[in-house]
């Protein structure tokens, strides 16, 4: 609407240099007046177009200027031939009047064109020999300019909200389409974990009481409380959208990956959101080789990972208790663990990562998404 209106000045201001030109092509005051009301139809649509949107205050100074003062002044300055030849003057109005529909709303449209209405009957009968037909084209102009301009802003407003809907149903579908492909996924390793593992301790065909055994049945049982724990927290309002994709399931998937190798985590999940694809593959990546690094070199067989969402953002924290290191002679050695691994992965999604770490104190690991 904001280039509609601003086409609409246009085609008026052309009409404008067109007189002046043909009628009036010595009068400085002429040109000053077509002057004036192009410089002002500049800052109007200048800046509607820097900001996005008409500025109240531009929109008025327009319909008070060029649609109600400019007439005046030519007028009084050129006399009563100006707005005689140059009927552009209050052509000016209608432009002005549909800028006011789109920028200033039902009501101050209407008081606009109430002022540039009383502009026309004013010059009307101030100028001798004006003709009625010419007052009635006036004021068509002014009322029709007005009422087309916020039928179509109402119209563009109403589809725009139509599709807002369309969008936003949209959106709920996948969402739900990617939930219930997250519950099958779920159903899918319950069914060859957990129920698998029942299934054959109650055939007997395993003893119940071996180490190797309990050992398992302690993963998966840590497997089903993160599992109900992300079940009850709640999925963000708008899901995740095509390009994105669950944090929770891709950590849990790197937790599942290190205890299939042994390793015991204690995970906690609160509120994560969904993240960009490649976000949730490089959190899943860094937080793998943080327990890889747990189980290869901590000498201990446990950690612990937080992960907490922080608006549409993340942070993850891996703490073990085990032996430690020098995070400074780490460095120093060239080990491609951390750098490569951990830090590098974080960087190039424009994350970050802080290890915290000493001989005998064990290590904490955190990453944060967005940096």
């Amino acid at each position: 609407m904001m280039l509609a209106t601003g086409l609409y000045r246009a085609s008026h201001l052309s009409a404008g240099l067109v007189s002046v030109a043909r009628h009036t092509p010595g009068s400085a005051a002429a040109w000053a007046v077509l002057a004036t009301a192009a410089a002002l139809s500049l800052l109007l649509y200048g800046t509607a177009h820097a900001r996005g949107r008409m500025d109240r205050r531009w929109v008025w100074s327009d319909v008070l200027v060029t649609g109600c003062v400019l007439p005046w002044l030519a007028l009084r300055a050129i006399g009563a031939q100006a707005v005689e030849q140059s009927g552009w003057l209050l052509l000016l109005g209608g432009s002005a009047s549909s800028a006011a529909a789109v920028g200033l709303g039902l009501r101050g449209a209407g008081a606009c064109v109430l002022l540039l209405l009383a502009t026309s009957l004013a010059l009307h009968l101030a100028v001798a020999g004006s003709r009625s037909a010419e007052l009635l084209g006036h004021v068509n102009a002014v009322l029709s300019s007005a009422a087309m301009a916020w039928v179509f802003w109402w119209y563009l407003r109403r589809q725009g909200a139509l599709l807002d809907a369309a969008r936003e149903q949209a959106v709920a579908a996948e969402a739900r389409r990617v939930r219930q492909a997250e519950r099958m996924a779920h159903h899918a390793a319950l069914h060859d974990t957990v129920l698998a593992t029942l299934t054959t301790i109650a055939a007997g065909r395993v003893d119940a009481n071996a180490a190797p055994v309990r050992e398992r049945c302690a993963r998966e049982a840590a497997y089903l409380r993160r599992l109900i724990q992300r079940d009850e927290a709640p999925h963000p309002a708008d899901g995740p959208a095509a390009g994105t994709a669950a944090a929770g399931a891709a950590l849990e998937a790197a937790v599942r990956s290190a205890e299939c190798l042994g390793l015991t985590v204690t995970a906690q999940y609160h509120r994560l959101p969904a993240v960009p694809r490649d976000v949730a593959d490089a959190l899943a990546a860094a937080v793998g080789e943080a327990l890889n690094n747990v189980r290869g070199h901590a000498g201990t067989g446990r950690a612990f990972l937080t992960a907490v969402g922080r608006g549409r953002g993340v942070a993850v924290t891996v703490v073990d208790r085990g032996a430690g290191f020098d995070p400074a002679a780490a460095a120093r050695s060239g080990g491609t663990g951390l750098p490569r691994s951990v830090h590098a992965r974080m960087t190039r999604i424009g994350g970050a990562a802080v290890v915290e770490s000493a001989p005998g104190e064990g290590t904490r690991v955190e990453l944060r998404w967005p940096a």
